[in-house]
């Protein structure tokens, strides 16, 4: 009989920690139905509509009429091709440099470790509407601080076009790498998590530092990689940026994106744009799914018995 009475207790107490959880994150949930999900199948609705901001009062079904359009778009494939491109050259030069960081924090030789590692993941909260900004407000020509401050007193000449495609392509390389705070901190945990044991054997058996790191480390620690080499390519893709029209800056570094944003705020046609959002998200998940099959060939789980 104590044993049912005890059951019976853990059941109610697990049933009011259910409740008490739920509780506390109702206001996430709410957050999440009204200002993601709502909007997300709102802008599915929309897609299938010839919505034009300025006369809203003439929406009407359209059907697949936007999605054909953008197959007939000539401006999207160049887009597309070019948004593809500069994600694949910041993906890896993002992966390289959490892999690097989090290795070099992880070393119990070095001091001020908790302090370093919250100095390199601060840049990842800050908009990176600012920091763009910021880079602009650097490299301007005849007005920058890398004009000012550098070239100039070095009696250098500076460049002149900084809208160009090969400085747009450095300039967006050099802000992808503020944002790889998140992934960084997966990794550095992932190398914590790792026995040392492992590390003393490989040791013993004569493995030195570098064949340790690839032959050992990095595939332990593969899941983490995988886990930011997706996160990372969501954030690389981007997200629209939606701000007031009184900015000058309604684009984004995502040449897709800044396609999405001028047929949404330039031409008003948010059913147009709103197909355009949805093929892009299609795209993007097919790549996510296309990463996800071939996980099982190079990801580890031990759980799993090996790879899974």
């Amino acid at each position: 009989m104590l044993n049912i009475f005890r059951r019976k207790g853990r059941t109610k107490r697990q049933q009011i920690d259910r409740l008490l959880g739920l509780l506390l994150i109702s206001p996430w949930l709410i957050g999440l139905v009204l200002f993601k999900l709502a909007p997300i199948l709102a802008s599915l609705a929309i897609s299938f509509t010839n919505f034009y901001m300025l006369n809203p009062q003439e929406t009407r079904f359209i059907g697949l009429s936007n999605y054909l359009q953008v197959f007939e778009d000539q401006s999207v494939g160049y887009i597309l091709f070019q948004t593809l491109a500069m994600a694949m050259g910041a993906l890896p030069l993002q992966m390289t440099a959490s892999l690097a960081l989090a290795a070099l924090l992880s070393s119990p030789r070095l001091k001020g470790r908790g302090l370093l590692r919250t100095l390199f993941f601060l840049p990842s909260i800050i908009p990176s509407v600012a920091i763009l900004f910021i880079w602009q407000g650097f490299v301007q020509p005849g007005t920058g601080w890398l004009e000012k401050l550098i070239i100039q007193p070095m009696g250098l000449e500076g460049f002149n076009n900084m809208y160009s495609q090969a400085a747009t392509n450095l300039l967006f390389g050099l802000n992808s790498l503020w944002s790889i705070g998140p992934g960084f901190l997966i990794i550095l945990a992932a190398l914590q998590g790792l026995p040392p044991e492992i590390q003393e054997a490989a040791r013993v058996d004569g493995a030195g530092p570098l064949e340790r790191f690839f032959a050992i480390t990095l595939p332990l620690i593969s899941p983490a990689i995988f886990f930011g080499i997706v996160i990372n390519l969501i954030t690389v893709f981007g997200g629209v940026i939606l701000l007031d029209r009184g900015n000058v800056f309604s684009g984004s570094a995502s040449p897709y994106d800044g396609y999405v944003s001028q047929v949404m705020f330039r031409q008003y046609e948010l059913g147009y744009a709103s197909a355009l959002a949805w093929v892009f998200f299609v795209i993007v998940m097919g790549i996510i799914l296309l990463l996800f099959s071939t996980s099982r060939r190079w990801v580890y789980y031990p759980d799993k018995g090996g790879q899974a």
